[in-house]
């Protein structure tokens, strides 16, 4: 019963990649520009950049640039595939370009992303403050600083970076972070300007202008604008053919005009080229909904095996496992996972998790100030309503289930169809 995150993609550091900064000696003097062996451009598939990037690390070993943007190409690769054991790949690719320059601010950035893909929010926080120390005059630290702030809960600090970043330079990842940070905060038609924005400002490669066309659909979902949306991901998948998030907001559409069958087609052809949870979830809730409970019983332990899979891989999983076992598991779990996911993370997302975990272990009462708390913002996030109504009508509060419920219902195409079941009850 939620609009669940792709446990790797909460931030825009993974999402819109990092591109190198100016390379320099210790002594700060300017390195030549790094010999690229023809083929890994930005417009070559992942797979090309990434042997060309291991062929010029290879030929260049004592350069730092290199291994930073092979660790780029990993992370890209995490995106495009869900193996996570890229994420270990890239890791020790920024490391080792890390111990040829240690005060090198674009592997420094490109660790930052690392880290914040694996929610490690805050080494993250510290690496992007010391790119930012490191390259003032350099707009690039700002992403990952800005994201970093906003999964910490840091809001009028990440507030305050984003305008620096946009002041600076307004592109598809400043225009992209101004959306979220406009959602985050319940302004969905200022959120829609600025992803239109977004889209209209283009990205370096195709994947970026898919990304952010996907983001606009789901926002239009929120905005109960169906054609919008289908407009939107249809729009995603021309920049970019079968682009998974893509077909999964297909999926919500047909699932929004009740077109089950086909929304569990797309939703298993999303699953088969990419299992992330946030898609076998999507696709085992409306295969409940459809009457087919033993398919929908073999996704839900799918899920559980990509979970495990990411925590070996060093990604803290906390928000997303507590809220999947509050829904599908034990309640209790879920209870000390987002205790622990708030210690390391006091974020909206956080309070969220732990106020349903304390919800569906029958202690509303508890609930409802972790409910508030991941409202405090004004965000009009369904799953964030939907979770606080229920604790509310729980915990006897009525008039204030009824207040979330109405924002929830308004944002319910934007749910799983488990979900949006539940929020027209």
């Amino acid at each position: 019963m939620r609009n669940t995150l792709i446990a790797f993609v909460v931030t825009f550091a993974v999402a819109l990649p990092v591109v190198a900064l100016v390379a320099r000696h210790d002594d700060g003097r300017a390195l030549a520009p790094l010999a690229l062996p023809p083929g890994p451009l930005p417009n070559e598939p992942t797979d090309a950049q990434i042997r060309g990037l291991q062929a010029t690390v290879r030929a260049a070993p004592g350069r730092a640039d290199g291994y930073t943007l092979l660790s780029s190409a990993y992370l890209q690769k995490v995106r495009e595939t869900g193996d996570a054991g890229y994420y270990q790949r890239a890791a020790a690719a920024v490391s080792r370009a890390l111990i040829l320059s240690p005060s090198d601010p674009a592997a420094l950035t490109q660790r930052s992303a690392v880290e914040l893909s694996r929610h490690d929010f805050r080494a993250g926080l510290a690496d992007a403050q010391r790119a930012r120390a490191l390259a003032p005059a350099v707009n690039k630290p700002f992403g990952v600083l800005v994201d970093a702030l906003v999964e910490l809960g840091r809001y009028d600090d990440a507030g305050r970076a984003l305008q620096q970043m946009v002041n600076r330079h307004p592109d598809l990842a400043a225009y992209a972070r101004v959306s979220y940070f406009r959602e985050l905060h319940g302004n969905l038609p200022g959120a829609v300007r600025a992803m239109r924005r977004a889209v209209s400002a283009g990205g370096e490669v195709p994947e970026n202008d898919a990304y952010v066309r996907t983001l606009l659909g789901n926002l239009e979902l929120q905005r109960g604008d169906l054609v919008a949306a289908r407009r939107a991901f249809g729009g995603a998948l021309v920049s970019l053919p079968g682009y998974v998030p893509a077909v999964a907001g297909m999926a919500k559409v047909d699932v929004a005009r009740g077109r089950l069958p086909a929304a569990i087609a797309r939703l298993r052809d999303a699953v088969t080229r990419l299992p992330l949870p946030e898609y076998v979830i999507a696709l085992a809730e409306a295969e409940h909904v459809a009457g087919r409970r033993v398919a929908a019983a073999r996704d839900l332990d799918l899920v559980r095996v990509e979970e495990r899979l990411l925590a070996r891989s060093g990604v803290n999983t906390d928000v997303d496992t507590a809220l999947f076992e509050a829904d599908h598991g034990s309640p209790q779990k879920a209870v000390a996972l987002a205790r622990r996911a708030w210690a390391a993370a006091p974020s909206v997302r956080a309070a969220d998790a732990l106020g349903w975990a304390l919800t569906c272990a029958g202690d509303a009462r508890a609930a409802l100030p972790w409910a508030a708390w991941a409202l405090h913002l004004g965000s009009h996030d369904p799953a964030f309503n939907l979770h606080a109504a229920l604790a509310a009508r729980a915990a006897g509060l009525g008039g204030l289930a009824r207040a979330r419920l109405a924002v929830a219902r308004a944002g319910r195409f934007a749910l799983p169809a488990q979900a949006q079941r539940e929020a027209l009850r």
